[in-house]
């Protein structure tokens, strides 16, 4: 059923700009509906995601006005953030980076890519450190604080990097930061945990169980089994998406993380790494949550001919929503679309 998912993804498309889209360079409001001060926090983070549906809409219609939405959140990006490309926070300029880079090849655009070139070299100059014997810090402010936010990305942009300059530089690292993420982070069964000495005390943040960092993992898995041409990281994805729905989901759905506004985006993170996944390899179990969850999705938080979702898809949103809960609805209609087109 092709046609159904592609006119959610248009839809979902659609809903983001009429709940969220703000003029100026504010670009997209935080939360719905809007209160004072709602806006106050530069989310940095949630755009890059809000620039990664916008290539998600090229991919699926080829509508180059998706790729002008795309460029004009990165401008605007960089125009609240001072010019800069830079923060303090190392996740951050990855997922910054990893949509710049996906930009850049939907454009072929030599700048974009030196764009995301040269903050994959300043996350490296700045956040690896030997903290816990290696590892990407998360933050300039606590550099012995090593989490999969900062780690796992920074696989996924170094394989990629690989792959459109053909440097073994960046292939190199990002085997170096993996198996570092696996004998920190990673557990036998593949749950992924989110962190370690956050208080420096050397322990595991074994509370915080998250779905991007499954995701996260996952994705990683991928693009070294491609760049490598090693089956068994495809073993090792397959073994953490399972997991991530065994340990993560409750009736048919992921379950609620949290309601700080970043929660909110972590399970669209899980789908768009979990559908490069199923793209080469097939898990039916994971195709299969994929779509039924994503149905839910629609069943719940479909209202006067929109979409507005909340964290929890098996009812309709609260009082308030965010925009990163928006962005990962809209993450997995687009998954979806790409998985109902044949495009995995």
């Amino acid at each position: 059923m092709p046609d159904i998912w592609s006119d959610r993804a248009e839809l979902a498309q659609r809903s983001l700009d009429h709940y969220f889209a703000a003029p100026g360079d504010q670009l997209f409001h935080n939360w719905y509906p809007l209160e004072p001060g709602d806006d106050d926090v530069f989310n940095y983070w949630w755009l890059a995601h809000a620039m990664d549906v916008r290539i998600d809409a090229h991919r699926r219609t080829s509508d180059p006005a998706r790729l002008d939405q795309a460029a004009e959140i990165l401008a605007g990006i960089r125009r609240r953030n001072g010019g800069a490309l830079f923060n303090d926070y190392f996740d951050d300029m990855l997922w910054l980076a990893l949509a710049t880079l996906r930009l850049a090849e939907a454009t072929g655009s030599g700048d974009l890519r030196r764009h995301a070139i040269v903050l994959w070299q300043h996350v490296l100059d700045h956040g690896w450190n030997d903290h816990e014997g290696g590892g990407i810090a998360w933050r300039v402010q606590q550099p012995y604080y090593k989490n999969t936010p900062a780690n796992a990305p920074f696989v996924i942009l170094s394989a990629r990097l690989h792959r459109v300059t053909g440097e073994d530089r960046y292939l190199e690292w990002g085997v170096r930061v993996m198996d570092w993420l696996e004998g920190a982070l990673v557990r036998p069964d593949g749950f992924v945990e989110d962190g370690v000495n956050r208080q420096q005390d050397h322990a595991i943040d074994v509370d915080w169980r998250f779905t991007y960092n499954q995701g996260l993992y996952v994705g990683a898995c991928v693009e070294l089994a491609q760049a490598l041409g090693r089956d068994d990281y495809l073993e090792r994805a397959a073994r953490t998406a399972t997991t991530a729905i065994a340990e993560l989901s409750s009736d048919g759905v992921f379950a609620h993380e949290g309601d700080g506004g970043d929660e909110g985006l972590f399970k669209g993170i899980y789908y768009r790494y979990a559908h490069r996944l199923v793209e080469v390899r097939d898990v039916p179990e994971v195709r299969d949550f994929l779509v039924g969850s994503t149905e839910r999705l629609w069943k719940n938080c479909l209202s006067d001919g929109l979409l507005l979702a909340g964290q929890d898809w098996n009812r309709p949103p609260g009082p308030k929503v965010s925009l990163s809960a928006q962005l990962s609805a809209v993450m997995a209609t687009e998954v979806c679309a790409a998985l109902a087109s044949g495009s995995a």
